[in-house]
């Protein structure tokens, strides 16, 4: 593991937030406002990228996310995000955060994902079973520059469309897309009343009707079928769990899955049981209520993502009854990358920031949504269903069509996310009318995906050099 002496630069100070607009007002003036942050802002300043003089060294980046983390998988967490600038841009979400902070916004802020690439979005399961598609993956969530969000998933595109080999004019277009679809699904956003805007979800057969394309709209309805099917704790029940002794206990399955050293299969480590009692005090009474229906029958460490690899993750197994189970991921909650330059959480417990997070960029959450301190004080966790039809988008197959499609849908489920919780009215007043924004940020996205390209191959040259240990996985 390499030992870089060289210091990191000071962290800049809190992004001073705007002052709270006042509620009482038409819409027209709230867009007024808007409008006028271009004076102090113009659109066309989100165009441009050019690292600051002072710039950290990307792999110090790498290796300053790295703090904290189970020692043993880092070598693996470096493996899996140098094997393409699309997965280095996936692990890297500090690094954007820190060039982000030196970019040009408004000042409005919004409840931010932190880390809004476009395979933290896909389709989810409300309490009523309806599918519907917003952004899942929210562990950096933070009150920031809703600019900082849109940037990222804009140039996102860009990255994930020259991983596919797509053109580069279709890259570009991706982003375009996605910004329009925000711009003008913002303004929509900032018509609707308050609480038809928080009831308003973004349904699965809602946005299928929109697909022009015929083979399209087919791929779509046939991969929603198959996940849905394919993703509840009862389908991934045979291939997660195995049987010990007449108990249902988690297979190890390595490098993904496996029991902490010294535990066997079906002997609960006194940390779950700890965060278990902790996690249940979280819940409201009604859902601790049905959580005591279930019986933790074990435990075991799992390895998830990219940007989380190191990360403490559990898997939990607990049943009702013989076919009646429930699957939870325990998962590792840290400081969000965006704190240094948004202002710390409000919350004490990351776990309930991120749960918070959830809450409010979400439409529909999933119900066991709850949160724990771990028994070493001040290590943070929450704790949702494993999947529960959660339907990750195979991001990696797609061609122009179905990146444009996912670029539109994506663009407007984030703008609904950022209506919940922000001035939608402003913002859509900065952005306004014409493509004047959505050309400024699709520029900013091409430039930050060669600057992207430029830092995933300087960590590939540390790990070629030695300076950075990675271990690769069998295909």
């Amino acid at each position: 593991m390499a030992n870089h002496t060289d210091e990191m630069p000071v962290m800049a100070p809190p992004f001073p937030k705007a002052a709270p607009s006042p509620r009482a007002g038409s819409l027209a003036e709230f867009k007024a406002m808007g409008k006028a942050l271009r004076e102090k802002c113009p659109r066309i300043s989100h165009a441009e990228w050019k690292p600051p003089h002072n710039r950290p060294d990307p792999v110090r980046l790498v290796l300053k996310a790295d703090e904290g983390r189970i020692p043993e998988l880092l070598p693996l967490r470096h493996g899996r995000m140098v094997l393409s600038p699309f997965t280095f841009y996936r692990g890297s979400a500090l690094a954007m955060a820190t060039d982000l902070a030196a970019t040009p916004t408004t000042g409005v802020h919004v409840q931010c994902g932190g880390d809004s690439h476009l395979v933290n979005f896909r389709g989810l399961a409300t309490p009523e079973r309806r599918v519907i598609f917003a952004i899942n993956d929210l562990d950096e969530t933070l009150p920031a520059p809703w600019e900082w969000d849109l940037k990222r998933l804009a140039a996102s595109f860009v990255i994930a469309s020259r991983d596919n080999g797509l053109p580069e004019s279709a890259a570009r277009d991706a982003a375009l897309i996605c910004v329009r679809s925000y711009r003008e699904h913002m303004a929509e956003y900032s018509e609707m009343k308050v609480l038809e805007l928080w009831y308003f979800a973004l349904e699965a057969e809602m946005l299928i009707s929109t697909i022009k394309d015929a083979g399209l709209r087919r791929r779509v309805i046939d991969r929603l079928a198959k996940e849905r099917a394919s993703s509840t704790s009862e389908a991934i029940f045979p291939k997660l769990v195995g049987d010990s002794g007449g108990s249902p206990v988690i297979k190890d399955q390595l490098p993904s899955i496996y029991h902490i050293k010294g535990h066997h299969p079906g002997e609960i480590h006194p940390d779950v049981t700890h965060g278990i009692a902790r996690y249940r005090e979280s819940l409201t009474p009604a859902h601790r209520m049905l959580f005591d229906r279930y019986e933790i029958k074990d435990a075991a460490l799992k390895v998830v993502g990219v940007g989380s690899v190191g990360t403490a993750c559990w898997v939990a197994l607990l049943m009702a009854h013989a076919g009646d189970p429930l699957i939870l991921q325990i998962k590792e909650a840290r400081a969000s990358v965006l704190e240094a330059y948004a202002g710390k959480s409000v919350y004490r417990n990351h776990g309930e920031r991120v749960v918070n997070g959830h809450r409010l960029m979400q439409p529909a959450s999933d119900i066991f949504l709850g949160w724990l301190e771990g028994r070493k004080r001040g290590r943070h966790f929450y704790v949702r269903q494993l999947r529960d039809v959660k339907i990750k988008p195979a991001v990696e197959t797609f061609h122009t069509t179905e990146m444009n499609f996912f670029a539109e849908t994506c663009g407007n489920s984030l703008a609904l996310s950022h209506a919940r919780s922000g001035d939608a009215a402003v913002i859509s007043g900065y952005m306004g009318k014409s493509d004047a924004f959505d050309e400024a940020i699709a520029a900013f996205s091409v430039a930050y995906a060669d600057q992207n390209e430029l830092d995933h191959a300087t960590l590939k040259s540390a790990i070629r050099e030695g300076k950075v240990e990675a271990v690769f996985e069998q295909a």
